[in-house]
């Protein structure tokens, strides 16, 4: 008797929305992947255009208005939102009425707390922070503080930068411009001596060393994600501090604290803009530890990474490109085989580390090589 082959699954039907740096990479992986139809929908009709002659097979939509976007929403299985951080909360409230999955980049602390309100009463999924920090960095973490009997400190240094640096900003534009604004004014949650308090942006200024390389981190906000909620009553100390090169921060309060441009942010930001080049060849840089008890002696557990720009399809990605985009593409892919909740808010450091490093997407991160490639979803 001859056997019948098993029929392949009808691919995911994926709305990415945002057609810029971001909205591309995500795009990209879902479509070279195979196993996802993907929309790109965005307002800007030339960006959608470039998009579609880039990436043959693509499907773009326009979004003009609201009516637009609903449709861009309705029966997909999911949607992941590239947008500016301000969108957040509008396209997750539509997500949630129309039971479509939700996954997002977003830093800001208030429209998460907004989506997770949201998903008391989703019969979808409502998670955001799925990019690299927050996203990757609260994954990592939360391992790191798990290996512990009795974790006392977890300390998260991230930063996106220029390879080549040039100015008294030695900074490049690698990504939103809002977004970068936002982080570098809102308060920044951490835990110290066990309490979780809020601390100002840009303070906490420090040294770092890392392979010979000098650098400064201090306090953005948002990069925590929810790893604060998680730990708090079992951690004294839990800080995140974005990684700049020496002198960025003298700089960015200059900008922002004695020229008064926290108070006319638009304005700061089309001075960035217009002054401050982007750039395709950056480096993420990140570093993460863990100190604790285990066994009864003081241990400390780390990840440290360097990750540069790949081409993929004859595209080039950035580094930036490259770990935003696996991070919310591990999140979807882990959701759609089953292996997280299926609706309701779900949080970042629910990922296993072992689980993002073996995802087809997320092992751009397994800087050791430790995972088999191609392990799948």
């Amino acid at each position: 008797m001859r056997s019948e082959a098993t029929p392949r699954a009808a691919p995911r039907r994926i709305t990415v929305l945002g057609a810029g740096k971001i909205g591309r990479a995500i795009a990209l992986l879902l479509m070279d992947a195979g196993d996802y139809e993907v929309l790109v929908a965005d307002r800007n009709a030339d960006a959608l255009a470039r998009l579609a002659q880039d990436l043959p097979g693509l499907h773009t939509l326009h979004l003009p208005d609201e009516a637009a976007l609903q449709a861009a929403v309705r029966g997909r299985f999911a949607v992941l939102c590239a947008l500016p951080f301000h969108m957040s909360v509008t396209v997750a409230t539509l997500c949630a009425q129309q039971g479509v999955h939700y996954f997002d980049l977003t830093e800001d602390v208030a429209s998460t707390q907004a989506i997770r309100a949201l998903a008391e009463s989703a019969r979808s999924v409502l998670m955001p922070q799925c990019g690299l920090a927050p996203g990757f960095i609260g994954i990592v973490g939360n391992d790191l503080a798990g290996r512990l009997d009795s974790a006392q400190e977890l300390r998260l240094r991230v930063g996106a930068l220029p390879r080549f640096p040039q100015g008294a900003l030695r900074y490049s534009l690698t990504w939103s411009t809002e977004g970068l604004i936002n982080e570098y004014c809102k308060p920044c949650e951490v835990i110290a001596e066990g309490q979780r308090i809020s601390v100002p942006a840009l303070s906490g200024l420090e040294p770092l060393l890392i392979d010979g390389v000098e650098y400064e981190a201090f306090s953005t906000s948002g990069g925590l994600g929810s790893l604060p909620q998680t730990w708090e009553g079992r951690i004294a100390q839990l800080d995140y501090k974005t990684i700049r090169y020496p002198g960025h921060h003298a700089a960015m309060r200059l900008l922002l604290h004695e020229l008064r441009l926290r108070e006319r942010r638009a304005l700061l930001g089309e001075l960035l803009e217009a002054a401050v080049p982007t750039t395709d060849q950056d480096v993420i840089v990140i570093l993460a530890s863990a100190r604790g008890l285990r066994g009864g002696r003081l241990v400390q557990e780390s990840y440290s990474a360097r990750i540069v720009g790949a081409t993929l399809r004859g595209q080039v990605l950035s580094a930036i490109q490259r770990t935003t985009a696996a991070g919310i593409c591990t999140a979807l892919d882990l959701v759609s085989s089953g292996r997280l909740p299926q609706a309701g808010f779900v949080q970042q450091e629910q990922i296993t580390l072992a689980q993002l490093l073996a995802n087809r997407f997320g092992r751009v991160y397994d800087v050791a090589g430790t995972q088999v490639p191609n392990a799948g979803a």
